[in-house]
């Protein structure tokens, strides 16, 4: 979302018009802070629009209690960031300058307003997405992360940060920068005074006020499991029609939360929220009132007589819907071999990006696989690495892999291909640090490894499905004429809808994906109308 943003120094003088401040003052309440006074802390919830009349706001830095930027906030610009829509937490430290009155509007008011008023809600998003893109520019984030290069955990959050666009930043433990934050130890803090030593995603994730609370069984009209390209456009679809059922049964002038209306109507659940750009598409869906969860995965999807579904998460808790739309995509195969969950993350990887990549500088690097995307990975490492060794099972790439791409391969003395190659057992204490390689006609040999890249394709994530759907050979989910159903994103069991990498027959592209989740909430509206009837 913060590629919608324009240059933050550009944005930060962008007014409000008149007659959009006059709804906020009606909407609000005026507050007054004193020179000096804390306005927020990292960790706080946002909950809470402000906007500006008289004085000025600066933003600290955490660590040191000093100014981090030398621009201020002042008269016509407000406070806040992206989180806002999400009901997510502050990142940043804020102080009063100087005296300052402000005007104050609570989320749930804010969020009806901007619903009212799209040209002022495109204005407050640009500038929110703006500092966003800021912070992930900067080096300068209330997110601290100390001996990520020592640390299997630290380093694991990097990843989930990096994948989830979360400005963070990271020190080397023993270096003059983390002395000056935190002793000496592996850590994740949050703004100097949240320290969490042994951290989690899930942690983080509450930390940052991304892993909301919800009611226990609540029953909600729809339910989409996955939050790539088709799940969140099936999310950006859904929830504006939510919010138009709503706002059909209430006055204008009503003050009740509307976000809150809309968010029992449509939840986003992760599996996995993959690593890309977060997208105008999912402020959009956070605008209407789409809930995101993360990480939370489903275990289980059960059907009931009543004609609900019932999905249990990882944490034990449930939520029922009378729609589900299943847009999981496709994970990573992992290979059978001793001790690979205990070096994920730690020197075994199903991804090859910067965030990878410099964990392997000048070291020796093994990629598995045989097809365009292991050699894509073993050209992108092979400028960081010193030797990439790729392991292919079969005699030839000419089946599997572009001839432009192998004959790159075979012209790069940094990278070597052996065939009819596999590894048979990982070596290390904390980290990787060797690989025993099987090659047929050869014996056994154990080579250095400080990364190893598993490329062996993906498999579709329906396992949580049980039996309630069918599914073709490979496990993809069967919908339209496969399933005997006029939809084409239908499946077999009435009120389960799929879109994306998931269904059988589908064009596994991003557009592709995209597409079907904005094409299918119509057919799933009818169903859940149906139901109600």
């Amino acid at each position: 979302m913060e590629t919608i943003g324009s240059d933050l120094a550009e944005m930060q003088r962008t007014p409000l018009a008149p007659s959009h401040v006059a709804a906020i003052r009606e909407a609000g309440r005026e507050v007054n802070y004193a020179a000096g006074k804390l306005l927020v802390r990292p960790g706080d919830p946002v909950d809470r629009f402000v906007y500006i009349e008289e004085g000025e706001i600066e933003v600290l830095n955490p660590f040191t209690g000093k100014r981090l930027l030398p621009a201020t906030l002042g008269p016509t610009q407000f406070l806040g960031e992206i989180s806002f829509l999400s009901g997510g937490n502050w990142s940043f430290q804020l102080r009063a300058a100087r005296d300052t009155r402000m005007i104050e509007v609570p989320r749930a008011q804010m969020l009806q307003l901007m619903a009212h008023i799209p040209e002022m809600s495109d204005i407050i998003i640009t500038v929110f997405a703006a500092r966003r893109r800021w912070q992930l520019e900067s080096s300068k984030n209330s997110l601290v992360l100390l001996g990520e290069e020592v640390d299997r955990n630290v380093r694991r959050i990097a990843a989930f940060a990096s994948r989830n666009r979360i400005a963070y930043t990271s020190l080397a433990l023993g270096s003059a920068e983390a002395k000056t934050v935190a002793p000496e130890r592996p850590a994740v803090i949050f703004g100097r005074d949240l320290v969490v030593t042994d951290p989690t995603p899930e942690k983080i994730a509450r930390l940052l006020g991304f892993n909301r609370d919800f009611v226990d069984n609540e029953t909600v009209d729809m339910l989409i499991v996955g939050a790539g390209p088709a799940g969140v456009s099936a999310g950006v679809y859904a929830a504006p029609r939510a919010w138009r059922r709503w706002l059909s049964k209430i006055p204008r002038s009503a003050a009740r939360p509307a976000h809150r209306a809309v968010s029992k109507t449509t939840w986003a659940s992760q599996q996995a929220y993959r690593a890309r750009t977060l997208s105008g598409a999912e402020v959009q869906a956070m605008k209407f009132g789409t809930r995101f969860a993360m990480p939370l995965r489903v275990d289980r999807l059960e059907w009931h007589q009543d004609g609900l579904f019932s999905a249990t998460f990882d944490n034990g808790q449930t939520v029922r819907a009378h729609a589900v739309v299943v847009a999981t995509g496709v994970q990573y195969r992992r290979l059978p071999i001793e001790r690979l969950a205990e070096f994920e993350g730690s020197g075994i990887y199903y991804a090859a990006t910067e965030n990878e990549a410099r964990f392997c500088r000048d070291g020796e690097v093994v990629v598995i696989g045989g097809g365009n995307s292991a050699g894509q990975a073993a050209m992108f490492l092979s400028r960081v690495a010193r030797h990439v060794r790729l392991l292919v099972r079969g005699k030839s790439l000419a089946n599997s892999m572009s001839n432009y791409l192998s004959t790159r391969l075979d012209a790069d003395p940094a990278i070597s291909i052996e065939y009819g190659a596999q590894v048979v057992q990982l070596h290390g204490k904390d980290q990787l640090e060797a690989v025993t390689v099987r090659q047929e006609g050869k014996e056994d040999v154990r080579i250095p490894a400080r990364g190893m890249f598993v490329m062996v394709g993906a498999a579709p994530n329906t396992g949580w499905l049980a039996d309630l759907v069918q599914l073709d050979d490979k496990g993809f989910v069967l919908t339209g004429a496969s399933a005997h159903v006029e939809s084409p994103y239908g499946t077999s069991c009435p009120g389960i809808f799929a879109v994306g990498d998931v269904r059988a027959g589908s064009v596994k592209r991003v557009a592709s994906s995209v597409g079907e989740g904005s094409v299918v909430i119509s057919k799933v509206w009818e169903h859940v109308n149906r139901g109600k009837t």
